[in-house]
């Protein structure tokens, strides 16, 4: 006889990695193609000389870093291994019945619904507006008395599309206050909305207790091998986050590279001023080629191929481009560096190509 294991956990879809291949361009899991910043990796070097001593478990110096940086206390920070832990430890703090529920977009983050079943909690799902966009009003209809937690990824993944400061701001106000809401903003450096449109979660939160942002440092920073990620909210929300954190989770390189990452942060914004440009030029070729491509706020590009999707992601791997399908609704393709873009770029507007999926 084998150990008992909760049986609702064969129900639960394991989170699925972008695809490898040796010698394929790989456009499938966000990574940027910048490795970390010349500060960041001297500091990996040398916090790797010190592997044998765990790591500080309370981030105490990285904390302190990105108070500094955002201009809140410490006690408004927690730092996890990597936004996606954070995800799951908000679920453990705030719901502890099947009962209680989790509200997200549909399709936002597919890790929305797996952290929420490990939970024990209930996903409450909110289909996307027709522009691919979150339906904020919905999404504010959709909070019971059971409601807990909610997430609101923007940008959206893996759509790209982004909410503005005025929305988003009627949606908080409208959601009542014991509904803990997060902003989760794991690709906000790649934001180019107007000054007076852009979102700043942190910002945002500031009045209202029962906000807390999500960032990280796997996307625009480059550190996605390490995992570190953060989150900002009242100290209440914090102290619950640090007592559900799995000891010494976020590693010693992890903390050193994030902190001369943020040291470093004038160099971020031209990279990722690189990579819009890109963003754009992929995004005008396909649109020019026929396709359907929303707008993007992120460092991906969005296909709404449906029912063919799976199809596209398998013709474009033959290819020797791995992209991410996701079921029937559509394929996320990252930016990469200029030469990979056009060899996905060759694919995609390829006659054949065209007459079969863009028709």
């Amino acid at each position: 006889m084998t150990a008992h294991i909760r049986p609702d956990l064969e129900a639960i879809p394991a989170y699925v990695p972008g695809r490898n291949h040796p010698g394929a361009v790989k456009l499938a899991s966000n990574e940027t193609t910048f490795g970390p910043l010349p500060a960041a990796a001297k500091a990996i070097a040398e916090a790797a000389e010190a592997a044998n001593r765990y790591p500080d478990n309370q981030a105490s110096e990285l904390r302190a870093a990105l108070a500094r940086f955002l201009d809140v206390a410490v006690a408004n920070i927690a730092v996890g291994c990597g936004s996606v832990a954070l995800c799951q430890e908000l679920v453990q703090i705030t719901c502890a019945a099947p009962s209680d529920e989790v509200v997200f977009a549909w399709r936002s983050f597919e890790a929305y619904p797996i952290v929420t079943q490990v939970g024990n909690a209930t996903a409450v799902k909110v289909p996307l507006t027709a522009d691919l966009s979150h339906d904020l009003d919905a999404m504010a209809a959709a909070v019971t008395e059971r409601t807990k937690l909610i997430y609101v990824c923007n940008p959206n993944n893996p759509t790209g599309t982004a909410l503005g400061r005025a929305e988003l701001e009627r949606f908080l106000d409208a959601v009542p206050r014991r509904v803990l809401v997060v902003l989760d903003e794991a690709y906000y450096e790649y934001l180019r909305l107007t000054p007076e449109t852009r979102p700043d979660g942190v910002e945002l939160g500031r009045t209202r207790p029962n906000v807390v942002v999500l960032r990280t440092f796997s996307k625009a920073y480059g550190l996605a091998g390490l995992r570190a990620g953060y989150a900002v909210g009242a100290p209440e929300v914090i102290t619950a986050l640090m007592k559900v954190h799995i000891p010494f989770s976020v590693n010693r390189v992890a903390q050193a590279a994030a902190i001369a990452s943020l040291e470093a942060r004038h160099e971020l914004l031209d990279r990722t001023d690189t990579l819009i440009v890109e963003r754009e030029r992929v995004r005008d070729a396909l649109l020019a080629a026929g396709y359907r491509v929303p707008p993007s706020e992120t460092n991906f590009v969005w296909l709404p191929l449906g029912s063919r999707s799976a199809e596209y992601g398998e013709a474009s791997a033959d290819e020797g481009v791995l992209l991410r399908p996701y079921g029937a609704d559509g394929v996320r393709v990252t930016i990469g560096d200029p030469h990979e873009n056009d060899r996905f770029l060759r694919f995609a507007t390829d006659p054949a190509v065209l007459e079969r999926f863009a028709g």
